[in-house]
């Protein structure tokens, strides 16, 4: 018996990340995953006793993401207790503090652009850089970036729009030069998602969750994308999470299928 596919995913002690490490330990992967909390309830500890009590194999490892030494410690302590990878999920991200949606860029501080592009685009290329060999190695890979409508029309902010273009950009980029060796590289739109983080500002964020997914959905996506032995024709493709899990046949966590923003701009 083959022994379980091994992820990545950064940044999963909250949010889309992890509900994207439940779903996975829900479909049978072993989960590596980083922050930078190590107790409470958005912790390591936490997602790692999620992961357990669903019958999963965690792997936490304690990462920020916005120094280059401690990323590669932990592609180390990946390749150590994992000895493998399949699946990336770059994720990790940033929040500014303040309601930095309310403003225009130029009231705003210059180091935010910094801050939403080193931790949620610069991110993202190094953790590729460095699974880039394993996922070769492994002979499946598959870098999934998460993303955002964002990176094609204005949502937030400036600096948030411009920082999930270039997500977009770098899995097309990154898919190109993956392709020869069979690794998909792709960018996940999620639609409106209830994190901590938007659950938190509901009341003053200009989107209703009326048509929002969980967490887990993306997670759910992802893991049947990667799973799909015709995953190769995704490479350097910008997905909507709800049109994938339409797809696929895939239900969020209350049953629901939520609908494509895409879709529904599209006839509105």
């Amino acid at each position: 018996m083959s022994p379980p596919p091994v992820a990545l995913v950064t940044g999963a002690t909250r949010g889309i990340g992890k509900g994207v490490a439940l779903a996975l330990a829900d479909a049978g992967w072993t989960v590596a995953f980083t922050g930078r909390t190590e107790e409470g309830d958005l912790s390591l500890r936490a997602t790692t006793d999620a992961i357990t009590e669903r019958g999963g194999t965690p792997v936490p490892i304690r990462c920020n993401h916005d120094d280059d030494e401690e990323v590669a410690a932990a592609f180390a302590t990946l390749r150590e207790r994992a000895g493998r990878l399949d699946l990336l999920v770059n994720n990790v991200f940033a929040i500014p503090s303040g309601d930095f949606w309310t403003k225009p860029f130029f009231e705003l501080p210059i180091a935010l652009w910094d801050q939403m592009h080193r931790v949620g685009l610069r991110s993202h290329f190094v953790a590729s850089w460095h699974a880039a060999p394993l996922l070769i190695e492994s002979g499946r890979g598959v870098i999934a970036n998460i993303s955002s409508f964002a990176g094609r029309s204005y949502q937030l902010n400036v600096a948030y729009g411009v920082g999930k273009a270039g997500v977009d950009r770098l899995a097309y980029d990154i898919a190109e030069e993956l392709r020869p060796h069979g690794v998909a590289a792709v960018t996940l739109w999620p639609g409106i998602v209830r994190t901590e983080w938007v659950m938190e500002n509901q009341g003053s964020l200009p989107f209703p969750l009326d048509v929002s997914e969980s967490p887990e959905l993306t997670g759910r996506v992802i893991a049947a994308l990667a799973a799909d032995p015709e995953r190769m024709r995704h490479s350097g493709e910008r997905l909507v999470v709800a049109e994938l899990a339409e797809h696929y046949d895939i239900t969020d966590v209350d049953g629901s299928r939520p609908p494509s923003l895409r879709r529904r701009r599209e006839t509105t």
